[in-house]
């Protein structure tokens, strides 16, 4: 099975989940500054999200770029993947709807831990897929970024039973890290699709 239907369907759900959430953000009760700035938090967390989804979608797409077939288990993986980021809505707004309280903040990082999971998880499964001639497995290195990003979660979540807003402080610090462009993978796609290994989709 060719990679562009999985990643339609990704695309698809993904759009869906940003426009859940932009749907729950909290509209100020007012007509004036002071009630737009109550409505501050929620259009952080929202923000924070959207970021998130935006990276995951990004990386995603490169993902697949690298990928020559889609097996049974890397579909089921896939789904692993969207089901995590398909609760971002839901612990998103719990969130804010709590004002940043201790439990909503701590089930959001575990939300994004789980999520950071299952894209390791289908990295694996298209890395085992295809064996060691496998173009991710040579694009993706030593994934620094990939193996200190859970370990960021963990502490965040920890230290939320502290400080909720020092929980979401570090969770930022993830969505900074990702946010930095890392060109490996740009560059490996680029040389191969001048060689007319990758598609440049």
């Amino acid at each position: 099975m060719g990679t562009g239907r999985l990643e339609a369907f990704s695309d698809g759900v993904l759009a869906i989940i940003i426009t859940i959430m932009v749907l729950e953000l909290d509209r100020p009760h007012g007509n004036d500054w002071h009630a737009l700035s109550a409505s501050a938090t929620s259009f952080v967390t929202y923000l924070l999200s959207f970021v998130y989804i935006g990276i995951y979608w990004n990386n995603h797409h490169h993902l697949i770029q690298l990928t020559d077939r889609v097996s049974g288990s890397i579909l089921w993986a896939n789904l692993h993947l969207l089901f995590w980021l398909s609760l971002y809505p839901f612990t998103t707004s719990w969130m804010d709807d709590t004002d940043v309280a201790t439990v909503p903040v701590v089930v959001y990082g575990i939300n994004l831990l789980a999520a950071a999971i299952a894209f390791y998880v289908l990295q694996m499964t298209i890395m085992r897929t295809e064996g060691a001639s496998s173009r991710l497995r040579a694009a993706i290195g030593r994934d620094l970024k990939g193996k200190i990003s859970p370990v960021i979660y963990l502490v965040g979540i920890l230290v939320t039973y502290v400080t909720p807003w020092l929980g979401v402080a570090l969770f930022a610090v993830v969505a900074v890290i990702w946010l930095v462009p890392d060109r490996r993978m740009e560059r490996f796609i680029a040389e191969h699709a001048a060689a007319g290994e990758v598609s440049g989709r």
